[in-house]
């Protein structure tokens, strides 16, 4: 009986020896190998101080259990939409009121009736200002996830994920068109959209710009789909963007600039109405790693609006 145990302790004991050579040697070989996808974040991460050209002027927390969309109305007043609720904010960051509903606005914008156009993952609502639900739209599709909404005089775009589609809607709800599925006779490559950051906005209240995330581009519609031009590159360098999907949101300037912010490299920038780099508005070690959806507004004064989901917050930043 004891040469029994004696032989199985000897055998375990082996199979030990075994295990850990193998481990060892497998070890050691992806230790001498060089993985050729290797970003090197760190590096990438390290910014120039003198291409930064703002200053964090202001932050305050938010009460809501999770923050997705932000917005600016009149007289800048700051409105963040998240789970079950809308929470408004004068522009000195003192809370100004408050409405709930089920569900979470994934995306968040007001006509100049200050009326807000929730996305809530499948449709749209409306809301008076003073938080009155006013309509409900029909619902686009069960794969459906809305991700952007942008108002203009006329009309109402949505971003939709689900379906990589951008649809255009007049104010009541009615459809009139879906832009930028793929057409090759129309020269429209199609939306590539790997992760659920797919944002459009209106430039000069008739400019329809996409952001392509999967391409890395920024791209101009006219409101009948035909595709009018386009910029952006997938790069290392600061004014490119980098990752499977960039950039995740952008807001313009009041000369027509472009303000983005990147997942990855948690990042804003800035970019001339051309899409020329021009500087960094807030850095990485202005984030938490890792930090994703830093969705952006400006203000009649050209502050930068960001919303901060991991902490929460409204950080506002100025021009040194």
């Amino acid at each position: 009986m004891k040469q029994k145990i004696f032989i199985i302790a000897g055998l375990l004991l082996l199979v030990i020896v075994i295990v850990i050579m193998v481990r060892d040697l497998f070890s050691s070989k992806k230790e001498d190998q060089k993985n050729p996808y290797d970003y090197k974040l760190n590096e990438l991460k390290k910014t120039a101080g003198k291409q930064i050209a703002y200053n964090e002027a202001l932050s305050f927390r938010t009460g809501l259990e999770e923050i997705h969309a932000i917005a600016c109305g009149a007289g800048d007043r700051i409105f963040v939409g998240g789970s079950k609720g809308v929470e408004i904010f004068e522009k000195d960051g003192k809370p100004a009121g408050k409405f709930g509903f089920e569900g979470f606005a994934s995306s968040l914008a007001m006509d100049k009736k200050g009326d807000f156009f929730i996305g809530m993952q499948d449709h749209v609502e409306v809301y008076s200002p003073e938080g009155k639900l006013l309509k409900k739209w029909n619902g686009i599709s069960p794969e459906s996830f809305l991700t952007s909404i942008a108002v203009s005089d006329s009309f109402v775009f949505v971003a939709d994920y689900g379906k990589r589609a951008v649809y255009r809607y007049d104010h009541e709800g009615r459809l009139i068109n879906r832009i930028g599925e793929k057409d090759p006779e129309k020269k429209v490559p199609g939306f590539i959209v790997p992760s659920p950051y797919f944002d459009l906005a209106i430039r000069y209240n008739h400019e329809l710009w996409v952001a392509n995330t999967g391409r890395h581009s920024m791209e101009q519609f006219s409101y009948d789909g035909t595709m009018n031009s386009a910029w952006g590159e997938a790069s290392m360098a600061i004014d490119g963007f980098c990752g499977c999907c960039n950039p995740s949101h952008f807001a313009f300037l009041h000369d027509g600039s472009f303000v983005t912010s990147e997942k990855g490299i948690e990042r804003v920038k800035i970019y001339s109405p051309k899409g020329e780099f021009k500087c960094i508005v807030a850095p990485p070690s202005a984030f938490t790693e890792g930090t994703r959806g830093l969705d952006l507004a400006v203000d009649s004064r050209d502050r930068i609006i960001v919303l901060d989901p991991e902490r929460k917050q409204v950080r506002i930043f100025v021009k040194k």
